[in-house]
């Protein structure tokens, strides 16, 4: 094992056991090498490395934290890594999309409150009839995190938040060649909102499932 993987091995052994918690700062460097049996080298690049998929928070001048672990901020490094996705592996996203979105959608109809829903149906009130497809893109974002995070799972809102950029470009590539691509997609969120509005978990699901299903179907059949 490289020194530095050593090096990040022990420090996340400390988190996990408890030794270091969501907040706590690291002892002094010297120290820390010591304790650990490190190099000072070693160890700096350790933290350098978990600074940036978010594990400890560097503070110049004050020290080194542990951030507060939360998956949302945790979870950054994925949508970072996920951008660097090939264009041939945007089925894959999609298809990973279409096993969770329905199932954190389904979630929300319970959990969902009646603010939440008008403040969606306002959304799409705002966006009217004959959006730019770039409207409609961002407005699907925005809608579709809106009903995530309803879903009370900040695991899944996370991943779900992460995973939505390579379909992006899909999307509005979509719009821009598929004759009734707008229209479906209007219709298809109203379908899920009705369903979140009834309080029915399977037809907010299914919905869901429609809605992305008809993105991979159409991009299947264009590659």
């Amino acid at each position: 094992m490289a020194v530095t993987d050593e090096a990040i091995e022990k420090i996340k052994g400390m988190i996990v056991s408890g030794a270091l918690r969501p907040g706590d700062r690291l002892p002094k460097e010297s120290e820390l090498a010591a304790d650990l049996g490190l190099s000072r080298n070693s160890l700096r690049e350790a933290v350098r490395a978990l600074s940036l998929i978010r594990i400890l928070d560097v503070r110049q001048g004050d020290g080194t934290y542990v951030t507060s672990l939360d998956p949302q901020l945790l979870l950054e490094a994925l949508s970072f890594v996920v951008d660097f996705h090939r264009d041939d592996t945007v089925l894959e996203f999609l298809a990973v999309r279409r096993i969770l979105e329905p199932a954190a959608t389904a979630m929300a109809a319970s959990r969902i409150s009646e603010q939440q829903l008008d403040a969606l149906s306002a959304q799409l009130d705002k966006l009217g009839e004959a959006p730019s497809v770039e409207e409609l893109v961002a407005c699907d974002l925005d809608f579709h995190r809106g009903i995530v995070q309803s879903s009370g799972n900040s695991v899944l809102c996370s991943l779900l938040d992460g995973l939505s950029g390579p379909t992006t470009r899909a999307r509005i590539w979509r719009g821009l060649t598929q004759e009734d691509a707008v229209s479906r997609t209007l219709h298809e969120h109203r379908m899920i909102l009705a369903a979140l509005r009834d309080r029915d978990g399977e037809a907010a699901r299914s919905w869901a499932t429609v809605h992305i299903a008809s993105v991979e179907q159409w991009l299947r059949s264009t590659l």
